[in-house]
Formats: C-alpha cells, sequence, structure tokens
C-alpha cells in the first residue's frame, strides 16, 4: 500500500458538482475521512462566473477541491449542443481551477473522461496516447474541453507548482445516474429500456448500431473510492487513468441487463444509428501500481443501479436535465421522489418531454 502523502482528515475539502453522480458519491465516501466537506448550490455560486467563483473561494478558503462539475451528455447531445458542451466546460473548469490557484488551495483533483483520448487509440489506452490521434467525432466537443481541463492542471503546477492532479475516469453509472432516454448514457438507458419493455409487456428492446463496440464500465462508488486514493497517495503532472481493466460489447451488456431487470424479451439493433469508438478500456496498470483496484462487479453494480432507479431518483435527475441545469448547480433537495415500480407505465412520458436542454446533466 503507497504512503498517505496528503491526509484529508481536518481538512476543509470543497466537492465542485455534489449534487452530480461522481460528486454525490465522492461526498459519501469524504463522510468516513475525518474531513469538513464543502458544498455549494447554484444559487450561491455559478460556476460559470469568475467572480462568483473568485469570491467564494476566497470566502470559504477550502484546503482541497474534486472538481467533478461539468455539462455532459449523450451522443445524441454532444451532437445538438456542440457549442454548449465546449463552453460551458470550458468556462467553469477554468474558472474553479484559477480561483483554487488565488486562493493557495493545497490540492486539487480534475475529473476528466476517457473520451480524451484517439477514436483509434491502442487497446487498453495508456495514459500516454493522449493527443496522439484524431478524436471519436461524436464527443469531440466534450474531449477537447476535458483536455483543456487536464492541461490547465498541469499548466499551473508547471508555471505555480500547484499540486493539481487529474484522473480519468472510464464510463461510470450507478446511483444518482441520468435516466432520461433523451440524454442519458448507453448504461442507464439499457435499464430504463428493459424495466419500461418488462413492466408494459413489450417484447423488445432496441439498441444503437451495431452493438459490436466493446466499452468498460465502472460503478461509482467505485470511482469516489479510487478518486480518495489518489488524491492521497498520488502527486506527479501525468494524470492517472481510472476504469476496471474489463470491457463488454453493447449487446451483450444489453443480454445483462436484461437479465438483472428481469426482461426476457430479445433485442434488436437500430443499424442507422452510430456505433461511436469500436473500443475503448483504459489501461489501469498505473492505478494498480499506486495500490487501487475495484471491488464491485458489473453484475453488481447493475443491480444497484437498478435499485437507484426504481426509486425513483431518476424523475428528479430528469427533471433537472430538461429544466437546464448544470451539473452539480441545482437546487433540488436530493431527497428522491419515491416512485413505486407498479407506476412506472406512465413513467415512459418522461423521455416524450421536450428535449433542447436534455444535455445538462449531472454526473
Amino acid at each position: 500500500m503507497p504512503e498517505v502523502i496528503y491526509s484529508l482528515a481536518g481538512k476543509r475539502v470543497y466537492v465542485a458538482g455534489h449534487r452530480g453522480m461522481v460528486g454525490s458519491a465522492i461526498v459519501r465516501r469524504l463522510a468516513s475521512e475525518g474531513c469538513e466537506i464543502l458544498t455549494a448550490t447554484r444559487g450561491e455560486v455559478d460556476l460559470r462566473r469568475q467572480d462568483q467563483v473568485e469570491a467564494w473561494m476566497s470566502k470559504n478558503r477550502p484546503d482541497a477541491v474534486f472538481l467533478a462539475a461539468a455539462r455532459v451528455g449523450g451522443i445524441l447531445a454532444n451532437a445538438t449542443y456542440p457549442a454548449d458542451f465546449l463552453y460551458d466546460n470550458l468556462i467553469l473548469q477554468a474558472n474553479v481551477i484559477h480561483a483554487a490557484h488565488r486562493a493557495h488551495v493545497e490540492k486539487l483533483m480534475f475529473l476528466g473522461s476517457s473520451c480524451i483520448y484517439p477514436k483509434f487509440a491502442d487497446q487498453p489506452i495508456v495514459e500516454d496516447s493522449l493527443l496522439t490521434g484524431s478524436l471519436e467525432p461524436t464527443n469531440e466537443w466534450y474531449a477537447i474541453a476535458k483536455i483543456a481541463g487536464l492541461k490547465l492542471c498541469h499548466a499551473y503546477r508547471k508555471q505555480h507548482g500547484r499540486d493539481f492532479i487529474s484522473a480519468m475516469p472510464t464510463n461510470l453509472y450507478g446511483p444518482g445516474d441520468n435516466f432520461d432516454l433523451g440524454s442519458s448514457h448507453v448504461m442507464p438507458a439499457l435499464i430504463r429500456k428493459a424495466h419500461e419493455a418488462k413492466i408494459n409487456q413489450r417484447q423488445e428492446i432496441c439498441i444503437w448500431g451495431t452493438g459490436t463496440p466493446r466499452r468498460e464500465f465502472l460503478h461509482v462508488d467505485d470511482c469516489a473510492d479510487a478518486c480518495l486514493h489518489l488524491m492521497k497517495t498520488y502527486s506527479a503532472e501525468s494524470h492517472v487513468n481510472v476504469g476496471s481493466g474489463e470491457d463488454i460489447t453493447i449487446l451483450d451488456l444489453g443480454y445483462l441487463v436484461s437479465k438483472v431487470v428481469g426482461f426476457e424479451g430479445k433485442i434488436t439493433r437500430d443499424l442507422t444509428k452510430p456505433d461511436g469508438t469500436p473500443r475503448k478500456l483504459l489501461s489501469v496498470d498505473k492505478l494498480r501500481t499506486l495500490g487501487w483496484s475495484p471491488k464491485i462487479g458489473l453484475k453488481e453494480g447493475i443491480a444497484d443501479a437498478y435499485r437507484s432507479f426504481l426509486d425513483g431518483h431518476y424523475l428528479e435527475r430528469s427533471n433537472r436535465a430538461l429544466s437546464g441545469d448544470l451539473i452539480g448547480q441545482s437546487d433540488i433537495s436530493f431527497e428522491r421522489a419515491k416512485v413505486s415500480a407498479l407506476h412506472a407505465p406512465t413513467l415512459s412520458t418522461v423521455a416524450h418531454l421536450p428535449s433542447r436542454t436534455a444535455n445538462l446533466r449531472e454526473e
């Protein structure tokens, strides 16, 4: 086990994006660290406003920062709102990182995404693959913003000696995910489709593309645990991949989700829809060398995510997406809307609401 070089005990720790899936998982994990957890709603500070971010940082003086706030979404959202994805992510990242520097924050972790890597990178993808080829066009706007955030942390370390580090998680899922079909990623979309098909006694569900692309998935609670591990044990300019080290085809994922949910129909493919990157599996050798590995298996994790869906939490998150809130910036209560699975047929109407802002989800 590597030596702890930065203890969070007794520290004031700010989680930017605390209402999102990743941010809320980090908050849960921090509860056992003996630190003071700082959060702020959009009503208190809009991360897109530099003056507000700097004023909040100056007043609250966090010792450490987890930057988990971002504007995120799937293929459709990236294609529909490219300017929003690029602008909002660039500006909120820059504001938080610069304000952390000015407030003399001791340590900051920037949460990026595996989409920063080239579309045809060698598999599994090592950290040095960054900027060695063209990006996947279906999410390049988000990827470019995340690359900029990573490089900004590197620049503040190089120029000002700041201990700002970056972690690049793989595809995440779990409690607090976005289940709105207009803006969700593949895992929550499959869970919702399988559940509603089962309840409505439909005979099939449809996936985008051929189903052959391979994807890696990591439960968000594992991701949070890895982030805290890195915060306490890692200090270097190079970013670190955070993943499970295993992948699965989208079609096989559909079968596994169906089994967990209890849907017994067939899976069809919409070949008019894009596949995206053929394969995206992160090399986690560096993370394992640092002494961390995941604890939650894929089937167990899907069951946990499905329980979250049945709790009705997805309604709250879908409504936030439709209202135009940024990640972690909503004032909506954490209290989950308790919606019984027996009422699930009525929930399908959520997917048909206007989706002009459906790309604004929390993660």
